[in-house]
């Protein structure tokens, strides 16, 4: 009996951005302050004035966030207005209300009676970032979503060290904000949106390749080289490696990690998805945050991840899901390390963070 020919293994191919703006209707802003005891900010997505619908699932020990519960399927609302995404650790959740206050005055929101009487549905979630740039009370409030609220476009959204990722760290180099699309063979996108500040690795302690490079497209490497250009990426040179395992860059540290951490973001859909397919799509994409991180998910991380969908395009059958699904894992991996590609050193009164540009440029190309 000869057995069935397997699927072919679809082609897929980013958006026109290879960004979270490639689905239809949402934007992102950032807000971000830098020296004088700082280096935090935060990141909203914001989606058109009807909402999207959404689901979150929470995977890290230690998180910080806002409004989870209500993205349970079984509870009322349906549909947000935006995912507040911050630095500041708890503090940090008080950007979500700066997005909410600028929300209501657009008279977006849930409808609760008489015109203009909404009220804004803004889940959110936080990294630790406290004290990176000297200063432990310096960290975002109600005045950095508001800002990155007034600073969001449909226009592909700047990666690295910007918004929320402004203190990230990944493993003792530098984090920070990464997106990646793609577009399904049936015209669906998915997309993705990560603050990468993990206490686990990006790389490989052993050889300095990033673990989540083998899943990364020609396009994802377009604009990441210098000046904007195509980046060739290659193998960091044993020495460099040696260099960054004697600052213990790369070395996994005995007992506790130097700092609480915790990867945050956003996955989107222009398909029709229902609260708990939401929610499904976001527990997948943390598979994806496992492909690109090491350890992840650990008691010091509050790894979390949003899903929106706008339900522009109509719902999926079951293998159209699947294959959502699938699409969801990889978007994540590659927004990590297009995020951790874009980063950029920082020098504080704490310390220098090196990106991992830096800590290995032969690999550079």
């Amino acid at each position: 009996m000869q057995s069935a020919t397997p699927p072919a293994i679809p082609t897929l191919h980013p958006g026109p951005t290879n960004s979270i703006v490639d689905v239809a209707g949402l934007k992102v802003g950032h807000h971000e302050r830098i020296g004088d005891g700082w280096l935090s900010g935060t990141t909203v997505v914001l989606t058109p004035e009807s909402g999207a619908t959404a689901g979150v699932d929470v995977r890290g020990g230690g998180p910080g966030t806002r409004e989870t519960d209500l993205l349970d399927p079984r509870n009322l609302v349906e549909r947000v207005h935006a995912i507040s995404l911050s630095g500041g650790s708890a503090f940090g959740l008080a950007a979500a209300t700066g997005v909410m206050d600028h929300l209501y005055e657009a008279g977006v929101g849930f409808p609760m009676g008489r015109p203009g009487e909404v009220v804004p549905i803004v889940p959110g979630a936080v990294i630790f970032d406290l004290a990176r740039g000297g200063n432990f009370a310096a960290r975002p409030d109600a005045s950095f979503g508001r800002e990155a609220c007034l600073a969001a476009t449909g226009e592909p959204p700047r990666l690295g060290t910007v918004g929320a990722g402004t203190g990230a760290e990944c493993g003792g180099l530098k984090g920070g904000i990464g997106s990646a699309s793609a577009v399904l063979p049936d015209g669906t996108t998915v997309a993705a949106l990560i603050v990468v500040n993990a206490a686990g690795s990006a790389c490989d302690p052993r050889t300095g390749a990033l673990f989540g490079q083998g899943l990364l497209l020609e396009e994802d490497l377009a604009d990441l080289g210098p000046g904007g250009g195509p980046l060739r990426l290659g193998v960091p040179d044993p020495a460099e490696v040696a260099a960054s395992r004697e600052l213990a860059a790369l070395v996994p540290t005995p007992g506790l990690p130097a700092t609480f951490a915790t990867t945050i973001g956003v996955v989107a859909t222009d398909a029709t998805l229902t609260k708990a397919q939401c929610a499904k799509v976001a527990g997948i994409g943390h598979d994806g945050m496992a492909r690109g991180l090491n350890p992840v998910h650990t008691m010091f991380d509050g790894d979390t991840l949003f899903t929106l969908a706008t339900g522009e395009r109509g719902a999926p059958d079951l293998a159209a899901f699947h294959g959502l699904l699938s699409c969801a894992a990889d978007v994540v991996t590659r927004a990590i390390v297009r995020g951790v590609l874009a980063a950029t050193s920082v020098t504080t009164p704490v310390r220098t963070t090196r990106s991992w540009a830096d800590a290995f440029p032969s690999a550079r190309g």
